[in-house]
C-alpha cells in the first residue's frame, strides 16, 4: 500500500494557541463543525484538520488544511492541544460494502500513523467517535448498551472495531484518559446532503426537490435518530469531565422505521414522497435502538429533541438556506 501525496497547505502558525485549546481530527463534517462552533460560543478555542477545509480563523475556529497523519502539520496541533477529539471518516455501510480497501487506506491506516505521531507527545485527553448505529450488528437485545460485544455486518462497522482496538491500545500504553463515543443517526441544520450519507437529510432533500427516494429493503428497519444540538451537548459534557474514560453511546433511545420516517416527513413538509424500492442490503442493520443510561449517569445528559419537532426545524433551515446537495446532479 502506498502512502498517500499529502496535501501542499499547511497549518496556520498559532501563537496563541495553548494546551488547554481542542482539536478536531476530520472537523470539517456535520457533527464536526457543529461542536466547533458551540465550543467557540462557550469560550474555548477549537482547532479543525481537515483535508476539505481551507485554512484560517472564522467565527473563533481556527481551520487547518491536511492529512491526520501528516506530521508536519499535526505534531504542532497536538502540542497545544490538551484534548484531541478524533472524527475523521470517509465511509459509510452502505458505501464500503464490498470494498474493504477502502476503510484499510482511507480510515485504519491514517489513524494508525496519527497514534505514531502522537506517541511523542501524547495529548491530555483522547475522545474517539465510532459508531453506534452499525457497530453492534444486528444486536440480541433492544436498546443496545455498551456492553454488548461488537458485530460489524460492514467494512465500516470493521473499520470502527478496530480503530476502537487501536485507541484503547494508545491510551493504555502512555496513560491517557480515552473516551469511546457510539453516536446513533445524527441530523439538523447544517447536514449537507451527500450520497449515501444521512437519510434525513436525503429524505428532507428529496422532499424539497419532488424527487422519489431509494428504500433498500421493506421500510422495516429501525434507526434511533438524535438531533444535532442534542448531540454536541453530549460531546460538550464529556470533554467538561477530562478525566472520563470508557465507552458511550449517544442517542435518542427511541426507533423508528424507515417506513415511519417517511411518514413523520410527509407530515412535516406537506409533500408526498415518492419510493423507489430497492433489494435489501446485507450490510444493513435491522434494528438499533441505543440504551444511554451510562451517559447520563456519568453526564447527567439527556436527549431533548424529539424526532418530529427536530424533523420540523429541520425542515425550516433547508427552506430557509436554499441549501445546494454535494451531488452535481442534484444541482
Amino acid at each position: 500500500l502506498h502512502r498517500r501525496l499529502r496535501p501542499t497547505a499547511r497549518a496556520l502558525p498559532q501563537p496563541l494557541m495553548t494546551r488547554d485549546a481542542i482539536l478536531l481530527v476530520g472537523g470539517n463534517g456535520f457533527l464536526g463543525l457543529a461542536l466547533a462552533r458551540s465550543l467557540a460560543a462557550a469560550g474555548h478555542e477549537p482547532h479543525v484538520l481537515s483535508r476539505t477545509t481551507q485554512p484560517g480563523r472564522r467565527d473563533g475556529i481556527a481551520f487547518h488544511c491536511g492529512s491526520q497523519d501528516d506530521p508536519d502539520i499535526v505534531s504542532p496541533l497536538i502540542r497545544g492541544c490538551g484534548t484531541l477529539v478524533h472524527l475523521a471518516s470517509t465511509t459509510t455501510p452502505g458505501l464500503s460494502a464490498g470494498r474493504s480497501s477502502v476503510d484499510t487506506i482511507e480510515n485504519l491506516l491514517p489513524a494508525a500513523r496519527l497514534l505514531e505521531i502522537m506517541a511523542t507527545c501524547p495529548p491530555e485527553r483522547l475522545i474517539f467517535v465510532s459508531s453506534g448505529g452499525a457497530i453492534y450488528g444486528n444486536p440480541e437485545r433492544l436498546p443496545t448498551d455498551e456492553s454488548h460485544p461488537p458485530n460489524p455486518l460492514s467494512s465500516h462497522a470493521a473499520g470502527k472495531t478496530a480503530l476502537e482496538a487501536f485507541f484503547t491500545s494508545f491510551a493504555h500504553g502512555k496513560r491517557v484518559p480515552l473516551t469511546i463515543v457510539r453516536p446513533s443517526n445524527l441530523y439538523g441544520p447544517g447536514q449537507v446532503a451527500r450520497p449515501g450519507f444521512g437519510l434525513v437529510r436525503t429524505l428532507l432533500d428529496k422532499a424539497l426537490r419532488a424527487e422519489p427516494l431509494e428504500v433498500w429493503g421493506d421500510g422495516s428497519a429501525v434507526r434511533d435518530y438524535l438531533f444535532i444540538d442534542d448531540a454536541v451537548e453530549a460531546f460538550e459534557r464529556l470533554i467538561a469531565q477530562p478525566g472520563l474514560s470508557g465507552t458511550f453511546n449517544i442517542g435518542s433511545g427511541v426507533g423508528t422505521s424507515i417506513s415511519g420516517l417517511i411518514r413523520l416527513a410527509e407530515r412535516v413538509t406537506g409533500r408526498e414522497i415518492g419510493i423507489i424500492p430497492r433489494s435489501a442490503r446485507e450490510v444493513d442493520v435491522r434494528a438499533i435502538v441505543l440504551n444511554t443510561a451510562r451517559l447520563r449517569a456519568a453526564t447527567g445528559w439527556m436527549p431533548r429533541t424529539e424526532l418530529e419537532p427536530g424533523l420540523g426545524r429541520t425542515w425550516a433551515w433547508l427552506r430557509a438556506e436554499g441549501v445546494v446537495s454535494e451531488n452535481p446532479a442534484l444541482q
